[in-house]
Parts: structure tokens; sequence; C-alpha cells
């Protein structure tokens, strides 16, 4: 029963709202990875606030083999972009670390997304802009972003929308329908978001919104990822001194 042109024009006027609020005259700056959410959040933009007052910024680690599709939806929506590539900002931390200390795992997966909210920043500050969010709520539900990183802007048009619900609004946006149902990747160590969680956005997203789902398994997991980092979605805990 999603109604998503509703959604949509109400998301639209949200983001008006929220410039008007926080920043008339300023842009948003979104950053561009090719993939449905960023292509997703970028077209609500331009309905928002027209393609003069949105900024898309590329940012391969190197070389990044889908950035054609960054580059397609920057000139399908006409808007003015910039590329930065983060390559040298990542081996720069990565060889200032001294040798006594060694990278783990995870902190070479998520110290790109740190680099390129950095990067944001910095091109928003440059440029008069507010910095988009553009992870979903299936992402939030399940943790599948990184701290400070991805989950991390000062607007999100898409935090409280399925994966299946931000992709009606795509179509309905008149996006390519290529960059709207491009199976998603992580970006960061080449494999699919659903080979990485275990299950698939179909099955989460049914679960986010009725709480079926048939394999006990996988309801473990869902269950188990949405307890540990429910912290993401938090501010963090302060003390609150007795004066």
């Amino acid at each position: 029963m999603f109604d998503a042109k509703r959604v949509k024009d109400d998301c639209v006027a949200w983001i008006r709202r929220f410039f008007e609020e926080n920043g008339p005259g300023c842009n948003a700056v979104v950053g561009i990875s090719g993939g449905k959410d960023s292509s997703i959040v970028a077209a609500l933009c331009v309905e928002a606030l027209g393609a003069d007052r949105v900024i898309g910024v590329l940012m391969p680690c190197g070389v990044q083999a889908d950035i054609d599709c960054a580059v397609q939806l920057v000139e399908h929506l006409g808007i003015r972009h910039y590329v930065v590539n983060i390559q040298a900002a990542v081996e720069g931390i990565k060889g200032a670390f001294p040798a006594e200390l060694p990278l783990s795992e995870q902190t070479v997966v998520n110290l790109p997304p740190r680099i390129r909210m950095a990067t944001l920043y910095a091109v928003s500050q440059s440029c008069n802009g507010r910095v988009a969010n553009t992870c979903n709520l299936s992402e939030d539900w399940v943790g599948y972003s990184t701290r400070y990183g991805d989950a991390a802007g000062d607007f999100s048009p898409l935090s409280r929308l399925t994966v299946a619900e931000a992709k009606q609004i795509g179509h309905l946006l008149g996006l390519p329908y290529e960059l709207v149902e491009k199976v998603p990747i992580d970006g960061l160590c080449g494999k699919t978001d659903e080979d990485n969680l275990g299950f698939t956005y179909a099955e989460l997203d049914r679960y986010i919104r009725t709480g079926e789902i048939e394999d006990e398994g996988k309801k473990a997991r869902i269950d188990r990822l949405h307890r540990i980092n429910q912290f993401k979605l938090e501010l963090m805990p302060v003390f609150e001194p007795e004066l």
C-alpha cells in the first residue's frame, strides 16, 4: 500500500523546508557513488531545489570500476559535479601509522568512507552547502554503514524508507532504470551488499514492514545486527553532572 507519489512529493517538500530553515540559498552536496541511493537523493534534491543548487561529488579511491554510473547520473540530472580521488589521502593515513600499531581489517575497510565524508564537508564548506546523507532504512536497520562515514550528513531523505520503497521513488523520478536497479555493492571490498549481509534486501524489507520472515536463522541475524548497531543512529552518550 506504499504511495510512492505522495511520499516523493512529501519528501521534496521536506527538503525545501529543511533548506529554508537551515540554509536559505545553500546548495545540496551529494556524494555520488553510482548506486541507487545517491542517485535518488540527488534527484530528490534537484526536484526540490533545482539543478543549479545541487552539487555532486565523485570520490573514487584510485580506479573505480563503475565510475561511469556516477558520471551517467550527474549528466542525466545536469548538475555541477567535482571529482576528488581520495586514494592519496587514504594511503597517506595508512602509511603514517606506526609500525607497532598494525591496521585491522575493519580499519582498512572503514577508512575510505570516513575520508569521503571529510571530503564532502570540505566541498560543502567551500560551496555554501549542506551535506546529504544517502542511507536508507534497510541499511540503517542492520547497521550497514560506517559511523562518521556514509552514516553522517546534515539531512537524510531516505532514512525512513526501505530499499524497495526508495526504488519506487527512483523510478517515479525518471532515473535511468539501470541506476535504480543496479545490484548494490559495498564499494569497499568488492562484494554485494547481500553477500555481506547474509540475506536479501527483499527479505529484510518485508521483515521491517510486516515482521514476517520464514528463515529463523536470518531472523536471528537481522535482530542481532539491529541490536548491536543501534548506537550508530543515536547521539553519543554524554555525562550529565549534577550541578
